[in-house]
């Protein structure tokens, strides 16, 4: 691409994302991700501007706890958790009230508005079911926190429960593209995954659906990736980066590079201009001292603290990061 095609390109997105006011479509996405790297710098400067008209400058904080860690039947190749693989990693029976409660304090002292719970499980039965049940409003009511839940694939009924229970989101990550998902996941299908996110918006709960780059997906993979999440229309989507780990299928694929990081970040912002679009797992090792960046690039929320299997940074670093950037922390709706 010429350096007039690309600025070209530019223009169009912005004119199509502030002028026009509209969602850019596929193709429009595969001509920004055919960017060359000098450009990479423009495009976070764009997504900034985008995420600064549709959502301000606050970034919203928030912790997350694994409840129950290890053993899922799953076979999702890139998850430590799957007891399918030699993983290190033990699985431990869910956490009691007190455990939970102490991780939620520890989350409301960062600063976070939203805590989420999260189980290694293909989807909860009805014990499961009657735990989250009496954990969500607990923890609403004892620290303040809106909740969250990530439990795998729901049943209509399980949606409808968790609703009235008070999950103010719930998460089911899509992970990749329709296209790619059968090379990573054989146990259950893209599709399921969609049904689950369908069924948390049509029961009321905002839908926090995740995407992980650098499985072996291609750039035009991913693209179809952004286009499908533009048909959910998500609240918020957490940014993972893959960061293999021992024993899964993915252990050695080699890191997605930092500035491949940020260009995806910012097409990411492009393609869902209006979600809180947050900072997730593999930020660490893949941005490394290039994490403010992404604030700067699309990103408007963050995990804080440690992650379900790998450590993050601590939650002062963050902070301090945000300060630094002059960006306030507070809680966000997303603006579709």
């Amino acid at each position: 691409m010429s350096p007039q095609e690309a600025q070209e390109a530019l223009a169009d997105a912005r004119e199509a994302l502030l002028g026009e006011r509209r969602l850019l479509r596929v193709e429009e996405l595969a001509r920004l991700a055919a960017l060359p790297d000098d450009q990479v710098a423009a495009l976070g400067a764009l997504a900034h501007e985008v995420r600064l008209d549709r959502l301000g400058p606050t970034v919203e904080v928030e912790g997350i706890l694994s409840a129950k860690t290890g053993g899922c039947p799953e076979d999702c190749h890139f998850c430590a958790q799957s007891a399918r693989f030699d993983s290190p990693l033990l699985a431990t029976p869910m956490l009691d009230d007190q455990e939970v409660l102490q991780a939620a304090w520890e989350t409301k002292a960062s600063g976070a508005s939203e805590f989420c719970i999260v189980l290694a499980i293909r989807g909860p039965d009805e014990r499961v079911m009657a735990r989250l049940l009496e954990l969500v409003p607990l923890v609403q009511r004892t620290t303040g926190l809106q909740v969250a839940v990530s439990a795998g694939i729901l049943t209509e009924n399980q949606a409808r429960r968790l609703a009235e229970a008070g999950v103010h989101r719930y998460n089911h990550n899509l992970e990749t593209a329709r296209s790619f998902f059968p090379q990573v996941v054989t146990t259950h299908s893209w599709e399921e995954r969609a049904e689950t996110c369908r069924l948390v918006q049509r029961h009321g709960m905002e839908l926090c659906c995740g995407v992980l780059f650098g499985m072996g997906e291609t750039p035009a993979q991913r693209v179809e990736l952004l286009g499908q999440l533009q048909e959910l229309r998500p609240a918020e989507v957490p940014i993972n980066f893959l960061n293999p780990r021992p024993g899964t299928p993915l252990a050695e694929r080699p890191l997605v590079g930092a500035w491949e990081a940020i260009r995806w970040v910012a097409l990411a912002r492009l393609a869902l201009p209006g979600v809180l679009l947050r900072y997730a797992g593999g930020r660490e090792v893949t941005l490394r001292d290039l994490q403010a960046l992404g604030l700067t690039a699309g990103i408007n929320a963050l995990i804080v603290g440690n992650y379900l299997t790998t450590l993050g940074r601590s939650p002062e670093e963050d902070l301090r990061m945000l300060e630094d950037l002059a960006m306030p922390v507070g809680a966000l709706s997303a603006a579709w």
